[in-house]
């Protein structure tokens, strides 16, 4: 996919962020993505509220396109002090903001409803929600403000945005409002010719699934008509081709990655 290369020599910044269940650009699918991202031209910045994790990742990425120039940043999501320092981070770094965002901010706080504590609600939703849309709008903000001539915003959602879980009913309310703050955004955005789209990991192989039973696993599994759970780089898959050109008249979607998960 050349597509994610600027004109000429010019390759341009991309982030990656996440934490807790979605592993983060430390581990699991935004390690993928940040591996597939690197692959494909782009310097990547991998930012992770682990710094540890994003060095990590950042140790795995190929350099194998000219004037490639990956780095690893900590980040707190959730703080917009945290976020308005990572962007300033990234363009002193590349003079230009990042032309690809790629926000993967999750993390899990389960209990059934009747217990759950008030606080355990309101950091998954700060994290997941409101971290998404503060970078969202510090990425989106850069951009129009440097005079980018384009840029793809790509939000990592979850299947459990649209159907709900037991046990995560803050996790379920925050990943159904990325989905819908990435519709909004899109509409927003659109004339400063910056796409937005939502990715829907479904059942997902992460360090987080390596410490479910087995007996859940193949009770999960049996549930999804491919058969099998889907792999990190298949999500990278689908974040590759919403960063590229070949989807230049696609914002305001959503991809399902679930194998077939909950059709109908």
């Amino acid at each position: 996919m050349p597509a994610l290369k600027a004109s000429g020599e010019d390759i341009p910044p991309m982030i990656i962020y996440g934490k807790g269940y979605l592993g983060g650009g430390g581990s699991g699918i935004g390690r993928a993505v940040c591996q597939r991202f690197a692959a494909e031209g782009a310097s990547v910045v991998v930012a992770d509220v682990n710094e540890d994790s994003a060095n990590q990742t950042l140790e795995s990425l190929p350099q194998e396109h000219k004037g490639q120039d990956h780095s690893a940043v900590g980040v707190e999501v959730s703080s917009r002090e945290s976020v308005e320092k990572l962007l300033t981070t990234i363009q002193c770094r590349y003079f230009q903001p990042p032309s690809v965002c790629v926000s993967a901010a999750g993390i899990t706080q389960d209990e059934f409803m009747l217990k759950m504590a008030e606080a355990d609600f309101d950091r998954v939703i700060q994290v997941n929600l409101k971290g998404t849309f503060l970078l969202t709008q510090a990425v989106s903000r850069a951009l129009v403000a440097s005079g980018a001539p384009k840029g793809s915003i790509i939000t990592v959602g979850s299947i459990v945005g649209k159907v709900g879980n037991i046990g995560q009913v803050n996790y379920s309310a925050s990943k159904a409002g990325v989905e819908g703050l990435t519709r909004a955004a899109a509409k927003e955005l659109s004339r400063f010719g910056i796409r937005c789209n939502c990715v829907l990991p479904g059942f997902i192989t992460t360090p987080m699934t390596d410490k479910v039973p087995e007996k859940v696993i193949n009770k999960m599994t049996s549930m999804i008509p491919l058969g099998r759970m889907g792999q990190p780089a298949e999500v990278a898959d689908a974040c590759a081709f919403l960063a590229s050109d070949d989807s230049r008249y696609i914002t305001g979607v959503s991809i399902e990655v679930t194998g077939g998960l909950f059709i109908g």
